[in-house]
């Protein structure tokens, strides 16, 4: 099995959540630390030549004016699994994470979920015009197709017809300048979260289930949760106008940009929060499976930015997710539930006995999270359902990190914070995942 990676650990600083009494409640939260987990192979550590370093602290190129950016673009991507970028967090990196995570919150500010309006559970705006009407008017990107995802579940449900739903868009980088300052055309796909009862009841369905994406290649050990996989997979054909699945319109529209821009340096990005990183990671193990990124020059990489993702397979699918150069970092809050699920007890943690004994079947029956975890620590006894919320993810990594400290809890504090976690989880609901 391939070597593990770091899992760096980030604690943002002291923050301020401002109450509806205008007093302010402050929070605090602790350090940045780089967590090395044994067996880490020396060969997958980067070594920075002194014009690389240049890049890395963020200057410009005098001869050309581009930015760091354009000449560093694979690093950030994970070319190297984000080594010598996460400890600390280097601004290159932090700012493509924030960029990305625009991106999904545009998906959330864009759906409907008005039930009277005739777009319900749709998009509000055409293709043309949804970046700029969720104020990202100058991202440099441009909409080139909506997804639909249509949960296989045959319950009936108020207000909602069990039918596809807007789940995401595929864009790419279409302005030049935009094209020159990430220093490749990207192609984006970019997913949101469970917010119909359907997905809920989808999110639910727990089981692990071979994921057979490959028909040349339908390897049984590479098993993912079913609920994720029916929601990627179904479709409506039994309908005379029925949608196709979510995957066969992803790949679709991946193949035929692919083709377009192939003469060009591209890069495949994925991008989730909750529900959407499952499919996110799914599409991006899908892709290099197939071998759709792969051309007679190169390999397009591609990258997963997962945001409160929970876990989609099992130790066997990281393994090859791992072995198909996927890269993934993960981007967490240590009091988020529902980065523990599926498998809170049978997972990675999960794998040797007594620290002693390989469980020969653990590959097979037990989940385990892909990637690089960025991990951050964020709580409000107030709001505590925004420990899952994406745009509380994105404006605490737009804090700056100057003033850190380590914050210490005794025993009657962590049954607090338990006890807190647990209300949290039930309160999940009544908001997006």
């Amino acid at each position: 099995m391939a070597s593990e990676v770091f899992r760096p650990r980030l604690n943002l600083n002291h923050v301020t959540f401002q109450r509806n009494n205008n007093q302010a409640q402050s929070h605090s939260f602790g350090q940045v630390f780089l967590h090395k987990k044994t067996g880490v192979s020396s060969s997958r550590r980067s070594v920075v030549a002194p014009e690389a370093a240049a890049i890395m602290a963020g200057e410009t190129t005098a001869k050309t004016g581009n930015s760091a950016l354009s000449h560093f673009w694979r690093e950030v991507q994970g070319s190297n699994n984000w080594e010598n970028l996460v400890d600390p967090l280097h601004p290159l990196l932090r700012k493509e994470i924030i960029r990305y995570g625009e991106f999904v919150a545009a998906c959330y500010k864009a759906f409907d979920l008005d039930p009277t309006s005739k777009r319900y559970l749709h998009c509000k705006y055409g293709k043309s015009r949804m970046l700029n009407e969720v104020g990202m008017e100058d991202c440099g990107y441009t909409v080139t197709k909506y997804i639909y995802a249509t949960p296989d579940i045959n319950i009936p449900m108020q207000n909602e017809a069990s039918r596809g739903h807007w789940i995401g868009y595929v864009a790419v980088s279409s302005d030049e300048s935009a094209v020159k300052r990430l220093g490749r055309r990207d192609l984006l796909i970019a997913f949101r979260g469970t917010v119909t009862n359907h997905e809920w009841v989808t999110n639910l369905m727990s089981s692990l289930t071979p994921a057979r994406l490959d028909p040349n290649n339908p390897n049984p050990d590479v098993k993912v949760e079913s609920g994720f996989l029916s929601l990627y997979t179904s479709d409506e054909t039994k309908s005379k106008f029925g949608l196709e699945s979510c995957r066969e319109q992803l790949l679709s529209e991946v193949s035929r940009l692919l083709n377009k821009h192939k003469v060009e340096d591209l890069s495949i990005t994925l991008a989730g929060h909750s529900m959407g990183s499952a499919l996110a990671l799914l599409l991006a193990y899908d892709i290099a499976e197939l071998g759709l990124n792969k051309t007679d020059q190169e390999t397009v990489p591609i990258t997963v930015f997962s945001f409160g993702g929970p876990r989609v397979g099992n130790a066997s699918f990281k393994q090859r997710c791992e072995e198909l150069g996927v890269k993934v970092m993960r981007i967490v809050n240590v009091n988020d539930p529902i980065t523990k699920l599926p498998g809170m007890f049978l997972n990675e943690n999960f794998r040797v006995l007594g620290g002693r004994y390989e469980l020969p079947w653990i590959s097979c029956s037990c989940y385990a999270h892909v990637g690089v975890e960025l991990v951050m620590d964020f709580f409000n006894v107030q709001n505590p359902s925004c420990v899952h919320d994406l745009e509380t993810y994105i404006s605490l990594l737009k804090c700056p990190t100057k003033t850190l400290h380590t914050q210490k809890e005794g025993f009657d504090n962590l049954l607090n914070r338990a006890r807190e976690l647990i209300f949290s989880a039930r309160s999940l609901k009544s908001n997006c995942l």
